[in-house]
């Protein structure tokens, strides 16, 4: 049976090695350190390492070269990369080729163990979710989920300001899994998206033969979200009515399905979000001034992606591995077609980024994937 370690580390210096393995598990991690790639991928076959911590100038085989094997052997696995050198080109080629995170010698000790809390076992502001990982290393987003994990200790609902394709719902994702209600659904409904005379039942349900089509009892989504979390994405584009009856269940707990005469007891916790400006909505009646402030306790503003570039190559280097996950060949962007997609106007966010991501994977010729080619995908 493979011995469960937190860490894995390589480096070849011995001093740091030593150093670095004393210094982590005084912090209480295991620690299995190996002074090359060969000795730690020999070494893996009887290890579970919870994350690689791997310098990336070693002996022989270099760090990319063992990232990439390791994305082989154990997909999934975070490496944290290191380096004398911490020059872009380095954190660019680290981060392209899979890597969560990029540490520039010396190793400022708060910085590395911060680093290794987010990424052990999917921990912090980088754990995975049933909705996607949040993979950042801007100060703007890292504040954003300490304030997230603080939030998601409390019952307070949750309004979530951002542009489309920001990431809202991995946001909110990510608050349901750090709360208490972990253990609960979370349910994800886009009011926009859903027909105005369907919407009320979608939410709160509906009495069979409450209307034509009801053939049977339908629950809604605050019943089926009972003891955990209800997400409503786009609020603003909420019917005027049904802002009225969302109302009625915050304050009062309970739902009434249509054609049902009683209420029912709902314990959900709501989150929401919008791109739009609800400020202005309720100034120009479109939205109900009361809901708002029952919606907006506390306000999360989730960055657009081009105020937050130093996360693309973070970005790209995710997407590429959940392709070949998926199927797809393994690739990777050449340096300057990197640059080009760091540098590039993202008006559709992430979603836009990993549409062109997959597009560029999905056109490419070779393993490498050109500037060229990404000029033609955006």
């Amino acid at each position: 049976m493979s011995e469960k370690v937190d860490i894995l580390l390589i480096d070849d210096d011995e001093k740091l090695r030593r150093a670095l393995t004393m210094r982590l598990e005084s912090r209480g991690w295991s620690v299995r350190a190996e002074a090359s790639a060969e000795a730690a991928l020999q070494a893996l076959d009887g290890l579970r390492p919870g994350l690689v911590l791997a310098d990336l100038r070693l002996p022989g085989m270099n760090g990319i070269d063992l990232l990439e094997r390791l994305q082989v052997m154990r997909p999934g696995l975070p490496v944290v990369m290191i380096s004398a050198h911490g020059e872009i080109p380095d954190a660019v080629r680290a981060t392209q080729s899979g890597a969560v995170s990029f540490l520039s010698k010396p190793l400022d000790a708060e910085e590395l163990a911060a680093c290794i809390e987010r990424h052990l076992d999917g921990g912090g502001p980088t754990e995975s979710t049933a909705g996607g990982r949040i993979l950042t290393r801007n100060p703007a987003m890292l504040e954003l989920l300490d304030k997230v994990r603080r939030v998601a200790k409390t019952q307070s609902s949750v309004l979530i300001n951002g542009p489309s394709g920001a990431g809202k719902e991995v946001l909110a994702r990510f608050l349901h899994e750090a709360s208490p209600r972990r253990k609960g659904p979370f349910i994800a409904l886009n009011c926009g998206a859903v027909p105005a005379e369907l919407l009320e039942s979608e939410l709160f349900g509906h009495k069979k033969g409450a209307f034509t089509g009801a053939s049977q009892d339908h629950q809604g989504l605050f019943r089926a979200a009972d003891g955990g979390t209800v997400f409503l994405d786009e609020i603003g584009d909420m019917p005027a009515e049904l802002q009225v009856k969302l109302l009625r269940v915050l304050q009062e707990r309970e739902v009434r399905p249509v054609g049902e005469t009683r209420s029912i007891p709902v314990d959900t916790r709501v989150l929401s979000a919008t791109h739009r400006n609800l400020e202005a909505l309720v100034e120009q009646g479109g939205f109900r001034q009361d809901l708002y402030y029952r919606l907006n306790v506390v306000r999360l503003s989730l960055p657009a992606l081009d105020q937050r570039r130093e996360d693309i190559p973070l970005l790209v280097a995710h997407q590429l591995n959940a392709l070949s996950r998926n199927g797809l060949p393994r690739r990777v962007f050449s340096p300057d077609a990197m640059e080009t997609l760091v540098a590039s106007s993202w008006p559709g966010n992430v979603r836009q980024l990993f549409n062109a991501v997959e597009q560029c994977v999905v056109l490419s010729p070779g393993r490498v994937i050109s500037q060229a080619q990404v000029r033609e995908c955006l």
